[in-house]
């Protein structure tokens, strides 16, 4: 069995990536990451999923985006609510944290070579998401073709593969796949402004589009909010 690396956020998107993997006939590696996000709930529905899929081993890495902030997840600025109802307004919230994809992702793939891995799995999307840049299809094949300048691996022909299986489908066409491989999605976490004891705000993009997903895929939304 392959190796395959999946970067497990703890959310529905990374949850569904990771589902889909197992179903390749991958031997799970999950990665997280604590990166000073005021959501750190996340990091226990990481734990619960990388369970729950019978990963071979779970990383925790510990980094500082918080250090240099700019976004409302990692600093004092205030999360916007209820922007509207399909969080499709053209602008890029403030939620959206300064080049956090390619840093997950060259974590991910020094790991990656360390293990003998070639095939890292990320649950970005291109089409219910709140317009972040590092979430569309050119930028995940430019860090592919980035990857396979980049590392060792690469040059000795072990081809990187970026897999982005939900780029270009919907939050329900997400959740219905999820449903029939088996999710239990009140495991994952979404919220950006939990409550103290991690229930969900129900008003931020990220429990908007969750909200609307599940709706949408006419399945019992699982989340438990304030």
């Amino acid at each position: 069995m392959k190796p395959a690396l999946v970067l497990l956020s703890g959310g529905l998107d990374s949850a569904t990536c990771c589902a889909l993997a197992k179903k390749g006939g991958y031997t799970l590696y999950a990665m997280s990451f604590a990166y000073g996000q005021r959501h750190s709930v996340e990091l226990d529905a990481s734990k619960r999923l990388a369970q729950f899929f019978d990963v071979k081993e779970h990383r925790i890495v510990t980094i500082d985006l918080a250090a240099f902030g700019g976004s409302s997840l990692t600093s004092s600025l205030v999360v916007p609510k209820n922007r509207i109802n399909d969080t499709s307004c053209g602008d890029i919230p403030n939620t959206y944290v300064p080049a956090r994809n390619t840093i997950f992702l060259s974590f991910a793939l020094g790991w990656a070579e360390v293990i003998g891995c070639t095939d890292i799995f990320i649950g970005v999307n291109a089409l219910d998401y709140s317009g972040y840049p590092d979430c569309r299809p050119e930028y995940i094949r430019a860090y592919e073709a980035m990857a396979n300048l980049a590392t060792k691996a690469a040059v000795e022909s072990k081809k990187m593969t970026i897999h982005a299986p939900l780029l270009h489908m919907t939050k329900a066409e997400i959740i219905k796949l999820g449903i029939g491989l088996g999710i239990d999605y009140s495991l994952t976490h979404s919220c950006y402004d939990p409550s103290p004891d991690g229930l969900a705000c129900g008003c931020c993009d990220s429990c908007l589009l969750r909200k609307k997903g599940f709706e949408q895929a006419g399945v019992p939304d699982v989340t438990r909010y304030r």
